[in-house]
């Protein structure tokens, strides 16, 4: 089931620091924790740069 509504910062940013340690595509992270994948893309992406998410 997706979330729905904006996710908080704490949210986001476990969601990267999963997406970044797991050992699997983030499709899956994003699937476990009922995100969209593209979004979870955007965040790690973000991060990467040291942009504010």
């Amino acid at each position: 089931m997706a979330r729905t509504g904006p996710c908080s910062p704490e949210f986001r940013e476990e969601a990267v620091r999963l997406a970044l340690s797991a050992n699997k595509p983030i499709s899956h992270t994003a699937r476990e924790l009922g995100i969209n994948s593209e979004t979870l893309r955007t965040w790690v992406r973000r991060h990467q740069r040291g942009c504010a998410a």
